[in-house]
């Protein structure tokens, strides 16, 4: 790829994995959910996260038939199951949303599980996640019901046994292994090798006494083994690896503890673009076959019986269904060391709206929303920087962008919609956008955006 490709934002047509599914250009302006995003500027305002709640509802029912029809067989397959990561974007309408296909829901927090509750989610197709979970997290949790909570540590197989027994419950837990893998596309992504805050180690036997006293403890219920390498994962090799790791340590634990594993959980981290340098994703449906495939054999080879398997597809799903976007505002051309001149294009957020490309150097492009930057004469190298007290908030370090853009143009940036919204802040005081759905050529908020009044409502000094 050239460079002058890699500085330049592919079109809907040409990449539509980047782009929300009814993304595509009517007269110059760009339009998602047949909604001109013109009009969402003037209505709405900016910035505001767009969804195009077809796209991900498509995505979610991807992932719900590729792992039931990739996990029967109709002998011992008996069907798989995907459980949405909440954690890459969740509201009460997006979880009833991806339950509505098939989905369960996967929780991170306490506001997590209490806003897919409230939701009205089946409580038994939510699981609980968190590498130090609170008293307050593990009762709700029991309280509710819930499908499944992942023990992360020793410290939690007691805590959780101490919650369980106050209420007179049986907790059904399931034992995050530490595979020893490492996947994904930066070191604060992959989540499986040593040297990480997350799971127990296979290789140090940390998993093994964990297992051991879940099966002493008598309000503890053993539901399964679950392994999450990382994110940003491009093909399935090493997901499959990791479900042949697992799969071998359920059947050390059949063999030693006299313990079946009904189920595994094999994570998420299926990569998705963010530029047109990026690779096509890996489908729903190769991960799905790779993964049934490796269970399959392994089974096979240690005479176990296939358990229930599950995925928490989550980036897949929400990243690409979202477009963020931005109105310019100050542009200014800056002279370099080198006597080149960079273009510095100012927008109304910034790193409160999207902090990964200052904690992860991610990597976005961006097109001109309010008409196409095809019919422009010349292009400028610019950078699109944010409006915040930092010099590290920039957006987009080096794209080309039509020469002549300026104060009110508008800027749509794809792929915003996993750890946009779910990530943002109030740094600098500024307020949260909303998330604006988009579908049949209707717009309602999903989330409503943050005003001044609420930004101050908590101080106390103001009461």
């Amino acid at each position: 790829m050239s460079e002058a490709e890699f500085l330049t934002c592919p079109t809907p047509d040409e990449r539509p994995d980047l782009w929300p599914w009814s993304a595509a250009r009517e007269g110059g302006v760009l339009r998602v959910g047949g909604v001109d995003l013109t009009s969402v500027a003037d209505e709405f305002g900016t910035p505001t996260f767009v969804l195009d709640v077809e796209a991900m509802r498509g995505r979610a029912r991807v992932w719900a038939s590729a792992m039931a029809e990739e996990f029967w067989d109709g002998y011992g397959m008996s069907g798989g199951d995907a459980f949405y990561a909440g954690k890459a974007f969740l509201s009460a309408d997006v979880a009833r949303l991806v339950a509505a296909e098939g989905l369960g829901i996967d929780t991170a927090s306490l506001g997590e599980l209490s806003l897919a509750l409230r939701a009205g989610v089946d409580p038994s197709r939510i699981g609980l996640h968190g590498n130090n979970k609170s008293d307050a997290e593990i009762r709700l949790a029991l309280e509710a019901g819930i499908h499944r909570i992942f023990i992360d540590s020793m410290d939690e197989v007691r805590q959780i046994e101490r919650v369980a027994a106050s209420l007179g419950v049986t907790a059904p837990v399931m034992v995050r292994l530490k595979s020893g893998i490492h996947a994904g596309g930066n070191e604060y992504i992959a989540t499986a090798h040593e040297d990480q805050k997350f799971g127990l180690s296979l290789a140090t036997g940390q998993a093994y006494e964990a297992v051991a006293a879940i099966k002493d403890a008598p309000h503890l219920d053993f539901r399964g083994l679950h392994s999450h390498i990382g994110s940003q994962i491009f093909g399935t090799e090493a997901l499959a690896e990791a479900a042949r790791i697992v799969i071998d340590f359920a059947a050390v634990v059949r063999d030693e503890l006299s313990l079946d594993v009904p189920a595994i959980d094999l994570g998420g981290g299926v990569g998705i673009a963010y530029t047109g340098q990026d690779p096509v994703p890996t489908s729903p449906v190769e991960v799905a076959r790779a993964l049934a495939g490796v269970v399959r054999e392994r089974c096979a080879h240690h005479g176990l019986p296939i358990p229930h398997v599950s995925v928490e597809p989550g980036r897949s799903i929400a990243g690409p269904s979202m477009v963020m976007l931005y109105r310019v505002g100050v542009v200014k051309d800056v002279s370099l060391d080198d006597g080149g001149v960079r273009r510095y294009v100012a927008i109304d957020g910034g790193m409160s709206d999207n902090i990964r490309p200052v904690l992860y150097d991610a990597v976005y492009t961006a097109t001109l929303a309010n008409r196409d930057p095809a019919q422009a004469s010349s292009v400028a190298r610019c950078r699109v920087v944010g409006k915040h007290c930092e010099s590290g908030d920039i957006i987009i370090r080096d794209i080309d962008l039509p020469a002549d853009i300026a104060g009110g143009d508008l800027l749509a940036v794809p792929a915003v919609g996993a750890y946009g919204y779910s990530m943002a802040s109030n740094y600098n005081m500024l307020t949260k956008p909303g998330v604006l759905g988009v579908e049949g050529g209707n717009a309602r908020w999903f989330i409503r955006p943050q005003t001044i009044n609420h930004l101050l409502a908590l101080d106390a000094g103001l009461e």
